[in-house]
């Protein structure tokens, strides 16, 4: 019971890095990213293939990183510059990214069997696989938080946040907004795509279809967080969003234990999603009456 504990904190901490991408896409700039289903993925790709050809596996991380941020660079231009919506944008940055993860790897998925990861070198200074992945996520959900907290607190950063809460009025300040959304969905993709970095590091292999699912995932501990945490501050809006992914993965877990099927998972995240969302109109409507 332990183990599944810790191994739940960890998982939820790993995944916390993929809501934060989504937080900043769907909170900050107030846009429906849907590349994460691709970048995610991406990532994955990008770190396994790098590790298999003798790579490190800590650079393979920043080379996914890269990758996310040339995926989210593609679907800001194709907003941006062409003018489609950012709905449509993002579905077809996804799809071609299917694609494109195939030629990364050379075939559907990749195995890291007896390869060394980020985790393998913790356990070589007798740390628990469990506990290995649990410092790994600790230690990239404050890195990642505090990253941000600088960054949006300086005058590119305050500039995104307001291109996402009124793009006329920081339009009107001189600041390009097609600039801000490019430099924001860049920020979101590249934390995605550590974040398929990691979490494939640790289930040891990268798959193509790994990131079906992840923006309902994403949006799930957005939203949690907020119900439950609150965003009365940006410092808060970013914890909430940690705690909301780390409580996401305890549902599933206690789900799971109680016996629903695991494919069931999916529409059960779905459901949960739906409601979170519906709250404040349920409440309103209660109020009122």
């Amino acid at each position: 019971m332990e183990n599944l504990i810790i191994s739940t904190l960890g998982q939820g901490l790993l995944w916390s890095l993929l809501a934060i991408g989504v937080f900043i896409t769907f909170r900050v700039l107030d846009i429906a990213d849907l590349t994460v289903e691709g970048t995610f993925p991406l990532g994955a790709a990008i770190s396994v293939t790098l590790i298999v050809n003798g790579f490190n596996p800590v650079l393979s991380i920043v080379g996914a990183a890269i990758g996310g941020v040339l995926a989210g660079v593609i679907t800001g231009l194709v907003h941006t510059k062409l003018k489609i919506p950012a709905l449509l944008a993002g579905i077809l940055t996804m799809i071609a990214l299917y694609s494109i993860n195939l030629h990364v790897m050379g075939k559907a998925n990749v195995s890291l069997l007896r390869m060394d990861t980020i985790y393998t070198y913790l356990e070589k200074i007798h740390l628990a696989p469990t506990w290995a992945l649990t410092i790994v996520g600790l230690l990239g959900a404050v890195l990642a938080g505090l990253f941000l907290f600088w960054f949006f607190g300086t005058e590119i950063g305050a500039a995104i946040r307001a291109t996402g809460v009124n793009p006329q009025m920081i339009r009107a300040q001189g600041v390009n907004t097609d600039t801000m959304i490019l430099i924001g969905l860049a920020l979101s993709n590249a934390f995605v795509a550590i974040a398929g970095a990691l979490v494939a590091q640790g289930n040891g292999y990268a798959d193509v279809g790994m990131g079906v699912g992840t923006i309902v995932i994403g949006l799930a501990s957005v939203i949690i967080g907020e119900v439950l945490f609150g965003t009365r501050s940006f410092v808060q809006n970013l914890t909430a969003v940690v705690l909301g992914s780390v409580v996401y993965r305890i549902v599933i877990a206690v789900v799971l234990y109680l016996g629903m099927p695991p494919n069931d998972l999916k529409l059960f995240t779905a459901i949960l999603v739906a409601i979170a969302l519906a709250l404040p109109t349920l409440k309103a409507k209660w109020q009122s009456r």
